[in-house]
């Protein structure tokens, strides 16, 4: 705790202020370590412990109402960005928007001790028309009891170090070293869960036989053709009943993907490249039951399986020919 403790005696209240409000704006910069220096400094008399807490809350507030704001114009194209910022991609838009429409205040309170809720919650509070006033109200509560927490773990941390030397020294020289560390898990951890959605999207792969035997029982399957429309001139043709669609528009159009069935997606890549991508969206929009093809488009016409037909393949294709 040695560095943040510096920090802090350097720049004091100012520097508390303004490393909430990045943290809480969604930059990686991890403010625990600092609040819990705060408190330890508060113990020792070098820092006020309730001008801390102003200081941190404001900080918080402020990048909050931000967020509620943009939320409140943006809505849900914000929170596909914020998504990608959240330490828990998958606690996203639709789980935070269920969150919310079941909670709404009480959500505020706590959002912030939840990993990746609390980057989600004010935007979402912003989307489902929340009025400002009690949003500040159970934004600021939420906010004082999570600072607060903190603040009172560093100064009983620091009352510890006061009466005990050995510890005191021993801090001093590992705690840039911790803070490194923390850093450092912090990537480490949205790397390992990315890994774990790409492992869950391998284990999900439907085979071609698999996906026939679904459609010749008449079982609802919403599939999606993920082809460039240049890789359509060869083979004008999809899966039986498949909606063909670019990633993006996809995306775009989310809310349109039903949640009650399978939804297979499929295109020509090596190892279905672009489906598991999008896939991965998919699965940071709320949408957990996406099945890449095994094998895509030409896995399937290899065996032979049946083929609609999509007409006016040449005409649609002219719309992306670069002007001579």
């Amino acid at each position: 705790m040695e560095f943040s403790t510096h920090v802090l005696l350097t720049y004091g209240y100012l520097l508390l202020f303004a490393w909430v409000l990045v943290e809480q704006l969604g930059i990686p910069l991890p403010a625990t370590p600092i609040l819990l220096a705060a408190g330890a400094l508060s113990a020792e008399g070098h820092f006020s412990f309730s001008l801390a807490l102003l200081a941190a809350v404001i900080g918080a507030v402020c990048a909050d109402t931000t967020w509620f704001l943009v939320g409140r114009r943006y809505g849900h194209h914000v929170l596909r960005i914020l998504c990608k910022l959240s330490l828990e991609p998958t606690t996203c838009v639709r789980r935070s928007q269920d969150s919310f429409t079941r909670r709404r205040g009480v959500l505020l309170l706590f959002a912030k001790f939840i990993p990746g809720l609390g980057l989600l919650a004010p935007p979402v509070a912003g989307q489902n028309g929340m009025s400002l006033a009690p949003f500040l109200v159970f934004d600021a509560m939420g906010g004082s009891l999570w600072i607060t927490t903190l603040l009172v773990l560093g100064r009983l941390f620091g009352d510890v170090l006061k009466h005990s030397p050995g510890l005191l020294h021993w801090v001093a020289r590992f705690s840039s070293l911790l803070l490194l560390l923390a850093i450092a898990g912090f990537f480490l951890a949205r790397l390992y869960r990315r890994r774990a959605v790409l492992s869950k999207l391998a284990a999900a792969r439907l085979e071609p036989e698999e996906l026939k035997r679904l459609l010749d029982a008449g079982e609802p399957v919403y599939i999606v053709d993920l082809r460039h429309p240049l890789e359509l001139l060869p083979d004008p043709f999809t899966l039986p009943g498949a909606l063909h669609l670019s990633p993006d528009a996809l995306a775009a159009r989310h809310e349109e993907i039903p949640r009650d069935r399978d939804v297979v997606l499929y295109c020509t890549c090596p190892s279905e490249a672009t489906s598991a991508k999008v896939a991965m969206t998919l699965h940071r929009l709320g949408i957990e039951r996406v099945r890449p093809l095994r094998g895509g488009f030409d896995a399937w016409k290899k065996l032979g399986f049946p083929l609609d037909p999509i007409p006016d393949v040449a005409p649609a294709l002219t719309t992306i020919q670069p002007a001579p």
